[in-house]
């Protein structure tokens, strides 16, 4: 759980600026939601989304084993949509900028973390128990 423990504190250190705004885990739970919605596909989904938005690299980058490539605030904003961005943000009581760029953030690591052999896990059970297991190392 080496490998796991170090994600999971990179994670946390790119949650410590912004638990102070927005509540503790406020972005995880929008990553949460955004990787389990059964009505977008759950992660599988999220990855096309990022295909057919042209950010399909970005994300296999994510999930393979080598280094993450980078995204910003507006490439989340071009992916999900500003009316998707204002949605979440609003049901998550963040701003939409601290939404875009916390997720520009902590989306590459958390896809990093639940897809650790490079491969997306083959159901969403497996996902929920990884996003459960991050939770917990990161607040307690």
């Amino acid at each position: 759980m080496g490998l796991l423990d170090s994600l999971v504190g990179q994670v946390g250190a790119a949650l410590a600026n912004n638990q102070t705004q927005n509540g503790q885990g406020g972005l995880m739970e929008v990553i949460t939601h955004l990787v389990n919605n059964p009505e977008t596909g759950g992660l599988s989904g999220l990855v096309k989304t990022f295909q057919e938005q042209g950010l399909g690299d970005a994300m296999a980058s994510w999930i393979s084993t080598g280094q993450n490539q980078a995204v910003s605030a507006n490439q989340i904003q071009q992916v999900l949509g500003s009316a998707q961005v204002q949605q979440l943000a609003q049901q998550f009581g963040l701003s939409p900028e601290l939404l875009s760029s916390g997720l520009a953030t902590m989306l590459p690591q958390v896809i990093d973390t639940i897809t650790p052999n490079g491969q997306l896990p083959a159901n969403n059970q497996l996902v929920e128990q990884g996003l459960s297991l991050l939770k917990g190392k990161l607040f307690g």
